[in-house]
């Protein structure tokens, strides 16, 4: 068995070029956090396709109980916690509330992510 010579590595970018033009600031990455944190759960990740995916752009509290197989209760907390992440808006129609995708979510968490595949 022979050993192979190493040779020493001059220029680290030519190894692994960055993945990011710039990292993650502490107040970049806090409120990023919470978004992905909300989105760990299978649950509040159906949730917020079906929201997506809904005719109207919306949909009702009374609309994602079935779908996702979870009681009122268990629902609303969810959607609750998707809300407190800056990722659905509300609005309460007498008894309900309805949620659509909050403007530009996505498309920022996608931005994120997309940064990573240039």
């Amino acid at each position: 068995m022979t050993s192979a010579t190493l040779l020493p590595l001059t220029d680290l970018s030519a190894c692994s070029p960055p993945l990011v033009g710039t990292p993650l600031d502490a107040e970049q990455a806090t409120p990023l956090a919470l978004r992905f944190k909300a989105l760990g759960d299978p649950g509040r990740l159906r949730l917020l396709s079906l929201i997506a995916a809904h005719e109207s752009g919306e949909a009702c509290v009374c609309d994602l109980t079935g779908p996702v197989g979870l009681s009122q209760p268990t629902v609303s907390h969810h959607l609750k916690v998707l809300r407190e992440a800056g990722l659905v808006t509300s609005e309460r129609r007498g008894t309900w509330v309805h949620y659509r995708i909050a403007p530009g979510a996505l498309a920022e968490l996608a931005g994120i992510l997309g940064e990573g595949l240039r």
